[in-house]
């Protein structure tokens, strides 16, 4: 009777941990990227696309990007990884493509458009405008003059109007090699009185971020304000929501609407998961500023305290803007040269003290190696050699749990109707045996971590996406696309997340079941079935997981039954114990 109440439980708690982990995931466990490429027929197809494409609201909004290029003069950007160009009427920088990052891995993918003019499918784009007393400043409409054809990191270009009242508006604009687009806005007073002059910058998005912000990644507004990274405020806000059950819970600042902000030094702008658009104002300059959103239309302002401009004088306010790709390297050195915080742009959690050092072995390895895969495979090797030592205590302490199971089975034989003596008596079998039964645990719990970690980083560096292993895994930061209930693509459909079992997830199953074969068997036996069923359950779950993550927990497996083997092997003492 009792063995068929364990099974039914066992029953029960695989259906709650299989049916309900996709709304844990959810909230916790954001998917991979989406798949790179589609195996139907037998043949491997790239599709999908990653850059953040927002819909606009409405099919009247939406114009034909060429024709919106054409509207307007422009001066055209040119670096190593910007292109684009600058819309001279209302001064906006609002056409960027990112050159070296495609959509999909097709050879001919059209690459990342992170800026796009408004009416535009991808409307988003960066602003600079004055505001003041007695000022006749330019507005959205005001078609500017620029004194250059191309902005490039060797010809900066400067862009200028006369409001014709007597003040002359300059914006100075420079780029570098990399992401940073430096302007320096400038008013001169040649009038006859005194004017009130306050400078703003501004980013502006249609549409929600096309990559769904998490628990544990966030997309959307961004900003480090005086001193701390801010990854509160949400899409959702803007739009008039309260902060959710998890926000809520992890201590949110956020509130529904617009919300204000006002620092010394730091940066504002939208991430997405890959891509940065940000304003770093003059670090030394108090600043204000506030996210806004209406009609699913949203904004982050940065704006100085207003000067009195007195004539024949003239003031200047230097900011900088970032867009581009959020690149560890290219982030951290624009923090050491003096912008706070900025690699916190990519949402590490609490222990980016511990994966920014397990990024930083993996792309090592990575660039020495050639190959992705084959460098999480040396990082699984390079983790199993810096635990060996824990490892060889825990293979030991299991070994002696299986050497004393008969004595405990006798115990439990003999105090089977009195659980408080039976406690005190496997006390003892375990003092007198000099057996930890959790010592086994340790590198168990080592382990959450670092895959922790990997997990974070196969999610949120751009190092990493749409990176080659072998064979049909084309992209290892998307699930396996090759999938046994279609017959690995043979029929023509692709099964849901929940059914998609790959290769490498049934890999993962079998060599978790041969792993915990060498493991003593537990003296409960619900915990016995529990710990039978926990490998195919574990297929399910990780199955839509990235496949470099699946690849590190195969590797791991063989690596731990091999480090066993050869403890058997050296210490032929431990088979002895456990025959006798």
């Amino acid at each position: 009777m009792d063995d068929k109440k364990n099974i039914v439980l066992a029953v029960l708690l695989t259906a709650a941990i299989l049916f309900g982990w996709p709304y844990v995931a959810k909230h916790f466990f954001p998917a991979a990227n989406p798949p790179a490429t589609k195996i139907e027929g037998g043949k491997t197809t790239p599709l999908g696309t990653s850059g953040p494409a927002p819909a606009a609201e409405g099919p009247a909004a939406i114009r034909d990007l060429a024709l919106v290029l054409k509207d307007s003069p422009r001066v055209a950007i040119r670096t190593p990884k910007l292109a684009g160009s600058i819309n001279l009427k209302g001064a906006r920088i609002d056409d960027i493509v990112l050159p070296t990052y495609k959509e999909t891995i097709a050879k001919d993918s059209p690459a990342i458009r992170l800026y796009g003019p408004s009416g535009t499918k991808d409307a988003y784009f960066a602003g600079f405008g004055w505001q003041g007393e007695g000022l006749k400043a330019p507005n959205s409409n005001t078609v500017w003059t620029a004194n250059g054809k191309e902005l490039t990191p060797t010809s900066p270009v400067t862009l200028t109007w006369n409001n014709g009242a007597g003040q002359t508006f300059e914006i100075r604009l420079s780029v570098d090699e990399n992401y940073m687009i430096t302007f320096a806005q400038k008013v001169s007073n040649s009038g006859a009185s005194a004017v009130g002059v306050k400078p703003y910058s501004y980013v502006s998005r249609k549409g929600h971020s096309k990559d769904i912000s998490t628990w544990t990644i966030h997309t959307g507004p961004i900003g480090v304000f005086n001193g701390a990274a801010n990854y509160d405020i949400g899409f959702d806000n803007l739009d008039g929501q309260e902060p959710g059950f998890f926000a809520k819970m992890f201590g949110t600042t956020a509130v529904a609407g617009a919300n204000p902000y006002s620092t010394k030094g730091g940066w504002v702008g939208f991430t997405d998961k890959y891509w940065l658009s940000a304003i770093i104002p003059d670090q030394k300059a108090a600043v204000s500023g506030q996210f806004q959103g209406a009609d699913k239309q949203y904004q982050a302002d940065v704006t100085v305290a207003p000067t009195v401009l007195a004539p024949g004088k003239a003031v200047t306010q230097t900011n900088r803007l970032f867009v581009g790709a959020k690149e560890v390297k290219t982030l951290q050195a624009y923090e050491r040269a003096g912008i706070p915080l900025f690699d916190r742009a990519i949402d590490w959690g609490w222990f980016y003290w511990f994966e920014q050092p397990i990024f930083a072995l993996l792309h090592w390895l990575f660039t020495v190696i050639g190959n992705f895969g084959v460098a999480i495979i040396c990082l699984t090797f390079v983790v199993r050699g810096l635990m060996f030592p824990v490892a060889q205590r825990q293979f030991a302490s299991m070994a002696a749990m299986r050497a004393v199971q008969p004595k405990m089975k006798a115990l439990q034989e003999k105090h089977k109707d009195d659980k408080q003596k039976l406690q005190q008596e496997m006390m003892e079998l375990y003092k007198r045996e000099k057996v930890n039964p959790l010592a086994g645990c340790l590198p168990i719990f080592i382990q959450i971590p670092i895959f922790f970690a990997l997990y974070k980083v196969l999610q949120l560096t751009i190092e990493m996406r749409h990176q080659p292993f072998a064979l049909w895994i084309k992209d290892l930061s998307a699930p396996d696309p090759l999938h046994i209930v279609n017959l690995f693509g043979l029929l023509p459909f692709t099964p849901p997340a929940f059914l998609g079992i790959g290769l490498l997830a049934l890999a993962l199953g079998i060599s978790m079941y041969f792993q915990f074969k060498l493991n003593p068997a537990q003296m409960d036996p619900m915990q016995q079935q529990v710990f039978a069923i926990m490998p195919w359950m574990m297929m399910f779950i990780m199955a839509p997981f990235a496949a470099g993550l699946l690849v590190y927990w195969i590797t791991n497996n063989c690596l731990s039954m091999l480090q066993q083997w050869w403890l058997y092997k050296r210490h032929p003492q431990l088979n002895a114990a456990e025959a006798k």
